[in-house]
């Protein structure tokens, strides 16, 4: 792969997508239809898809894409494959909560090694360079300009004062009671994958999702935090999370800062 045209093919895609998705965003009203798993989809989601699948093709024509909103690529399989999310957090983006994002990530050999996420609402980039280290752009985030940077690297966590993240929409008891086995300082919520984002930044020392996600949920996450220095284990057993499963499916899981004295399940 070559990592300086992956950088900027998704950088620049995720703009793309994001800007039409704003656009819908911004609409008196939009469709809202149920999937058939009864979660929501837009016609945003949709040409966010269209448009995000068809500049990776015309640049990666070679690669596997693997898309939510594409059933057909869910049955394929491949070592190494692009997987893209075109709007995570939909139900934010129907609530007009403004905490939704354009994922696209690389992986490689069952690892999101490079991804992007952008958030068009709230004007926060992340994305993983060419060296594979992680930053945040801010500025006017223009198409064919990049503009300030910043490195970003995890906290140093204190295991007596942890700053915590947790789902807007999918918070539960027993990610509260899981939650409780730790000294936290203060909590905060999120949606979609800013959550990696706000542990890769040092906002938060630890995420733990006790529910039910997809791998293009959190690839493009995982790859920025993996940039940050942080990590996203299993829940049961602590392994590193793996992509390219039977079926794309996340076990429950845990990102975070190295350091977190992570306690059992």
């Amino acid at each position: 792969m070559d990592y300086a045209q992956l950088e900027t093919v998704m950088r620049k895609t995720a703009l793309l997508a994001g800007a039409r998705i704003m656009e819908i965003y911004g609409a008196p009203d939009f469709e809202v239809r149920a999937k058939a798993d009864s979660s929501p989809v837009t016609e945003a989601d949709e040409a966010a898809d269209a448009l995000i699948t068809a500049e990776l093709k015309q640049a990666f024509p070679d690669l596997l894409i693997v898309t939510e909103e594409q059933a057909d690529t869910h049955a394929e399989r491949a070592a190494d494959f692009l997987i893209v999310d075109p709007l995570d957090g939909t139900k934010e983006f129907v609530k007009r909560r403004g905490d939704f994002t354009v994922n696209i990530a690389w992986v490689e050999a069952g690892v999101p090694v490079r991804g992007v996420v952008y958030a068009p609402a709230r004007g926060r980039m992340f994305y993983t360079r060419t060296d594979g280290s992680t930053v945040e752009e801010t500025g006017d985030l223009a198409l064919d300009t990049v503009g300030p940077v910043t490195p970003l690297s995890v906290s140093t966590p204190d295991n007596d004062a942890l700053m915590v993240v947790a789902s807007k929409s999918h918070r539960d008891q027993a990610t509260d009671d899981y939650i409780a086995k730790y000294a936290v300082r203060d909590m905060t919520s999120a949606g979609s994958s800013l959550k990696f984002c706000l542990v890769a930044t040092g906002e938060a020392d630890l995420y733990p999702r006790l529910g039910r996600t997809m791998e293009w949920d959190t690839a493009a996450g995982h790859a920025v935090l993996a940039g940050a220095g942080g990590t996203v284990v299993r829940f049961d057993d602590h392994s590193p999370l793996s992509y390219g499963k039977p079926g794309y499916e996340n076990p429950f899981f845990i990102a975070l800062a190295p350091g977190v004295d992570l306690k059992g399940a």
